[in-house]
């Protein structure tokens, strides 16, 4: 055990023993493997604002917000009135409520190609359903995706994370159009959809060049196939979604994170003849869901997705900004290979003096997986896999003392034999 690892087990017993705990009754001791990681995974107590507390008392500014999802913080005051509002008339009925019409609306508003909104639980429902509504659709079966993209845990789409095509599944590589175009011109009549991250989450905060969206776009629509675009972690980059910053208008949009203001979301927007397959009364497919649009969740939405303004995404793609740049002035002076991916708002930190194309496979696994550790024992949180999201409520005071303790983190890294 390195003093790393030996340093964070001292701080975090509490969680040691969480762990064993829960190593008893879950496999692994988790329930999501993104977050996962050793020696074990923290247990949080609490988080306010943009900080989180552990279960042995420890602060850590939180850098990750739920992988994205609170783009607000923790216990957004507005957020937490109106959930506490909610909660007071009842959680769920079966039947639609004024929230869910309100969130519908305000999604609706903001982005272009956006008609007609169905509600789901996750991500990956919302990726399910759009395939059964590309399928339904085309007649077709099979999906385009790039290699390494992420769209959920299902299998189709989990074959293209690890970079592995399926049955049902044909992968090109992001950011070149002509390998799309190529799939799509030889396999084209067998393709529902091509699904594409407008930035590429899993595989490193990749995003698209210019142009590569909409070339994409193009060539699915002569072969026949809709244009499904995976907006779920990148919603938060303009008012209008990322499409609106990268200039594409696609068939249909997944949404989530952000869009749940901390609970559990999803969505598919887009054409009007598409979503009116779903249609309950005369639509050609049955879609439901037990919670799907339940008032808390819409509710909480609303608030989040009302205050993310064009203004505040603008903060905190600067703050973001300033947080790259003295993390990588960070790295230099310790004499540190590192390099860091940026679009908008987040961020994803390598430890190679450029940053690779986008890929899950990574040649700096240990130096990543030392400096996780240690920025945890200094007082940060985020991604396992040095994925960094901003929030709202962060100020340039709260930049300026991740940058104090990351320093610390790297310092503790290059001292540590390699």
């Amino acid at each position: 055990m390195t003093r790393i690892e030996e340093e964070f087990c001292r701080r975090t017993p509490r969680s040691a023993e969480r762990a064993r705990a829960a190593e008893a009754v879950m496999p692994g001791g988790d329930t999501r493997a993104a977050a996962h990681h050793t020696p074990y995974p923290l247990t949080l107590e609490h988080g306010q604002g943009p900080f989180v507390w552990d279960v042995d008392g420890h602060r850590y500014i939180d850098l990750i917000g739920n992988y994205t999802s609170l783009v607000h913080g923790h216990a957004y005051p507005p957020i937490v009135e109106v959930l506490r509002a909610t909660s007071a008339r009842g959680t769920a009925w079966a039947a639609r409520c004024d929230a869910q019409i309100e969130l519908a609306a305000l999604l609706v508003e903001r982005v272009a190609s956006v008609d007609k909104i169905r509600f789901t639980n996750s991500g990956t429902e919302a990726a399910m359903l759009a395939m059964h509504i590309a399928r339904v659709a085309t007649g077709r079966r099979k999906i385009l995706m790039a290699r390494y993209g992420y769209h959920g845990s299902q299998e189709d789409t989990e074959l293209g994370l690890v970079g592995q095509e399926g049955p049902n599944t044909y992968l090109a590589e992001f950011g070149n159009a002509e390998a799309f175009e190529r799939a799509l011109a030889e396999h084209g009549s067998e393709i529902a959809c091509v699904l594409l991250e407008p930035v590429m989450g899993s595989a490193g905060i990749v995003a698209a060049p210019p142009g590569f969206l909409a070339a994409v776009c193009a060539a699915a629509r002569r072969e026949g196939a809709l244009f499904i675009l995976d907006e779920v972690i990148c919603f938060r980059l303009a008012v209008g979604g990322a499409q609106e910053r990268y200039g594409v208008t696609p068939d249909l949009t997944l949404f989530g994170k952000i869009i749940g203001g901390g609970l559990p979301v999803g969505a598919v927007g887009g054409r009007e003849d598409l979503l009116a397959m779903t249609d309950p009364a005369k639509g050609m497919m049955f879609v439901s869901g037990t919670f799907n649009g339940n008032p808390l969740t819409t509710a909480a939405g609303v608030v989040s997705v009302r205050e993310l303004t064009a203004a505040r995404i603008a903060a905190m793609e600067d703050r973001a900004t300033a947080l790259r740049v003295g993390l990588e002035q960070a790295a230099a002076a310790v004499g540190m290979p590192f390099s860091v991916n940026q679009a908008g708002s987040l961020l994803n930190l390598f430890f190679t003096a450029t940053c690779p194309p986008a890929t899950i496979v990574r040649t700096d696994y240990e130096r990543m997986r030392r400096f996780h550790l240690a920025a945890m024992n200094h007082g940060l949180f985020f991604a396992p896999r040095g994925l960094i999201a901003m929030s709202t409520v962060m100020t340039d005071a709260v930049i300026d003392e991740v940058l104090v303790r990351a320093q610390a983190a790297f310092a503790d890294v290059a001292a540590e034999p390699e």
